[in-house]
């Protein structure tokens, strides 16, 4: 067995200010997207930025970014429907316009420090037919034991996504969602719908390595990234996400389930030949 480790370079609530080393233009991604697939990673989760590195969800922009990382690396593209706090429903549909591999898809609002993240069923439910109208894989984020339910709820009514596959990344740590312990990973492993074929889990901040190892023990996959991120221990911060790859490749291979290929993602994921 091998794992997916997917990397979530750089998100939408960091400033470039204060974390010079994230990843905030076109050419900084593309590098980036290049040395993580060097150092193990098969999908990348990404959310962009403008001309002032500010979180966007510019059509032409995301198209782009979607091309240019195509062209310059192997990798699964999961564009982020997710966008900032700050941002419109509307705009986030609209996301799917720029044609990715994947996309992400939050299964319930949640408190996130202290901004709520948005994502009321209709919304929800809208995305999803979409996906499956334009052939795009999911990944469902799921921050909270009420996800898991209302994903077993979505599947009930609305069938399985496009490519027959159903992938999740259980989000932990986020201040208002679970928290980033093995006892809270099991009971939402334990209630996910059985016609989940694989999952992953992300560990914000200090659980990012308490995450990983009981996913792993679980035979789950991996998300990495600044993202979720931003320090390899306390005061040691990232300077590559290309270091949160290699760790984590790391330890799946410690685990004897090393990094999976591009390729073998795709089939784990059943998305569109590249």
């Amino acid at each position: 067995m091998t794992t997916l480790i997917t990397v979530a370079p750089t998100g939408a609530e960091t400033a470039k200010a204060d974390c010079p080393a994230l990843p905030t233009t076109l050419d900084e991604l593309v590098e980036t997207a290049k040395r993580c697939e060097a150092a193990g990673a098969a999908m990348i989760h990404i959310h962009i930025r403008d001309a002032e590195h500010r979180p966007t969800l510019d059509l032409a922009r995301l198209t782009e970014t979607v091309v240019a990382v195509r062209e310059n690396s192997s990798l699964i593209v999961q564009l982020s429907t997710g966008g900032a706090v700050t941002d419109p429903l509307e705009h986030r549909l609209r996301v799917l316009d720029a044609a990715p591999d994947s996309c992400s898809l939050t299964m319930g609002t949640v408190n996130f420090g202290e901004d709520v993240f948005m994502n009321p069923w209709p919304f929800v439910t809208e995305l999803y037919r979409l996906t499956q109208e334009r052939e795009i894989v999911p990944e469902f984020e799921l921050f909270d034991l009420g996800h898991v339910a209302a994903l077993n709820r979505l599947l009930d009514k609305f069938g399985l996504p496009y490519g027959g596959k159903v992938h999740c990344d259980l989000v932990m740590g986020v201040p208002g969602g679970m928290p980033g312990t093995t006892q809270a990973l099991v009971a939402a492993v334990n209630g996910l719908p059985a016609a989940v074929t694989s999952w992953s889990a992300t560990g914000v901040g200090r659980t990012t390595l308490p995450v990983a190892l009981a996913a792993l023990s679980l035979g789950g996959h991996l998300r990495v990234g600044m993202e979720d991120t931003l320090t390899l221990a306390k005061g040691q911060p990232v300077t590559h996400n290309a270091e949160l790859v290699e760790r984590a490749a790391k330890l799946a291979t410690l685990a004897q389930r090393p990094p999976m290929t591009p390729d073998e993602a795709r089939s784990l994921l059943n998305t569109r030949a590249a």
